[in-house]
């Protein structure tokens, strides 16, 4: 998934503005490859024994330990926003990516992706129907697309196609995305010209939280560590036998941190609405790998559908709510107003950032 945005960097000299932009491109696209290859990486050691708890334990703890030096750089962050770091480790990565995981072990890694994709829409119905607030008709459209592709990538004239318990578990990480939407708003609340948390100190922090927190919930002692030391089959590519351990560091040195690192510059680069569309090719090219590497194929209407999931989802991240009212706006006990997933606290897009949309859930 994309990475967190950050304070929009100093503007460049117009001599220098093109190959700025060519860079942050590069980079961007790089990181969605980056996220979109953990499920096909995370699915192979799943069927070849490991518990989705335990693989997605693995991804966070591994990532955790490449990347303490930048959490002690950026140790004042526990005492400045430790409600953001504690939001950013529960929900944006141990609650999505072990909903993800689980999800990935029951459904295709494609559809589960899609389904994560129902986060911004998620969102704008909190922001309409808890808080009260309306939202622009753009918002509407975006919802609208979102749902409908949803429907046709699940087959839902079909009974639903797969397995409920598998689309439960991708609905919840889209859920988990929404849980940090809200607290990050309220986390990212300081008082006018508060310098913002650098976003790589939160990753840095969120995954030493997620990890503490899945060592508790997944005991990693009870693992079968010796699938680690053994191969683990690609159902597609021939049914190729690939080192479980190669398969594992693909998941933690590149879905993980240089996926987070590239997607942090990249940002720092690009516009938020370029960010945005660079990053939605996260969940086409996890579809793509499932389909080459996993065998799992989609069907041309659920190709459609997923095209007009990612459509929706664009739209609705990238549409602010309507202006708020005069008065205080009826909330639904958060004590703050959520903002459209897409829009910071000064209005500015988010750009699909990771630390403002999914955790990696890829």
């Amino acid at each position: 998934m994309h990475a967190p945005t950050s304070p929009s960097a100093p503007s460049a000299p117009s001599g220098s503005a093109s190959s700025r932009t060519s860079a942050g491109l590069t980079l961007a696209l790089v990181s969605a490859v980056a996220f979109g290859g953990s499920g096909p990486a995370a699915k192979p050691l799943i069927n070849a024994g490991l518990d989705p708890l335990h693989v997605t334990w693995l991804r966070v703890a591994g990532a955790a330990v490449v990347l303490l030096p930048l959490a002690w750089r950026h140790r004042g962050l526990l005492r400045r926003h430790p409600a953001l770091l504690a939001g950013f480790g529960l929900l944006a990565v141990a609650g999505v990516q072990a909903c993800y995981f689980a999800a990935i072990s029951r459904i295709p890694v494609g559809v589960a992706l899609l389904v994560e994709y129902l986060a911004p829409a998620l969102v704008l119905g909190w922001v309409r129907f808890v808080q009260r607030r309306p939202v622009s008709r753009a918002a509407g459209v975006g919802v609208v697309l979102a749902v409908g592709g949803l429907a046709c990538v699940v087959e839902i004239w079909a009974g639903l196609g797969f397995d409920a318990w598998g689309l439960l578990l991708a609905l919840g990480a889209a859920c988990c995305q929404v849980g940090y939407f809200v607290l990050s708003d309220h986390g990212t609340g300081d008082a006018e010209g508060a310098r913002a948390p650098d976003p790589l100190g939160v990753i840095a922090y969120g995954l030493l939280i997620g990890a503490l927190v899945l060592t508790a919930v997944a005991r990693p002692w009870e693992m079968e560590w010796s699938v680690l030391g053994g191969r683990a089959e690609l159902a597609g590519a021939g049914g190729a036998q690939v080192p479980a351990a190669v398969l594992l560091g693909w998941i933690v040195l590149v879905a993980t941190v240089a996926a987070y690192l590239t997607g942090v510059i990249a940002v720092r680069r690009l516009s938020p609405q370029v960010a945005g569309v660079v990053a939605c090719l996260e969940a086409v090219v996890a579809t793509v790998l499932a389909w080459v590497l996993l065998d799992e194929r989609l069907s041309a209407v659920q190709v459609f559908g997923g095209a007009v999931v990612l459509a929706g989802a664009f739209i609705a991240q990238r549409a602010a709510p309507a202006a708020p009212p005069a008065g205080p706006v009826a909330g639904g006990g958060t004590g703050g107003t959520v903002r459209a997933a897409g829009e910071t606290a000064d209005g500015e897009g988010r750009g699909g950032g990771r630390l403002s949309a999914d955790a990696p859930a890829s």
